[in-house]
């Protein structure tokens, strides 16, 4: 398989909207794999299989915009 390199690689932004607060503590960790520090943070990660499955379980407390 060959690798891709960074000028053909799919990126996704993703923002930190809905507070982790009162939700379970595997969520809160998935949000800080993530890398999300403060509410309202934007993020931009090369697109994955891993980083989907990490929104998927987040997906209620971010959005997403695919680029």
């Amino acid at each position: 398989m060959a690798a891709q390199t960074s000028g053909d690689a799919k990126t996704v932004r993703i923002k930190y909207s809905k507070s982790a607060i009162g939700y379970k503590k595997d969520q809160k960790a998935t949000i800080a794999a993530l890398g999300f520090r403060k509410l309202g943070q934007t993020i931009e990660r090369p697109d994955s299989p891993a980083l989907r499955g990490m929104i998927r379980k987040v997906m209620h407390l971010v959005t997403v915009e695919e680029k």
